[in-house]
């Protein structure tokens, strides 16, 4: 079954059980999903809609901050209560020994050498981590990687 699949499946159980923060979450993370859709003029593969569902919950971390800096918890806790529906339709994250072992190995096919090769090592290692780990963290260790 594919992700856009499972998020209609879940979207009508979530309307039975009446969970209106999980309803609303999919709902948006089905019209997300649409726009580009209707943008692209294609069906998004499982790997286009995991980025998509990434994004959103990149955005979601980043309001959490803003609102925990002003002083507005309940609107973070909001946040928070999105991101938990988000992720359980996101792969399992990779452990921190995983992302070694596959930074490793691209620098290696890639045959990486300096930092003007971060470029090219992270258009490898991009589709083999897509929503499975935090793309900044492996920024910076390809950077320390690569000095």
């Amino acid at each position: 079954m594919s992700l856009v699949d499972q998020l209609k499946e879940q979207m009508k159980e979530a309307m039975r059980a009446k969970e209106k923060v999980r309803l609303g979450t999919i709902r948006m993370a089905l019209a997300a999903v649409k726009q580009l859709e209707v943008d692209t003029r294609e069906t998004l593969s499982d790997e286009q809609a995991i980025a998509v569902l990434t994004k959103m919950v990149k955005q979601r971390r980043d309001s959490i901050a803003q609102y925990e800096a002003a002083g507005r918890d309940e609107l973070a806790q909001a946040e928070a209560e999105e991101i938990q529906v988000l992720e359980t339709f996101l792969p399992q994250p990779l452990s921190q020994e995983e992302v070694d072992a596959l930074v490793d190995a691209t620098i290696e096919q890639v045959g990486a050498s300096s930092m003007a090769d971060m470029g090219k090592v992270m258009g490898a290692l991009k589709p083999k981590v897509q929503g499975r780990a935090d793309m900044a963290a492996i920024g910076a260790m390809i950077k320390a990687k690569l000095k």
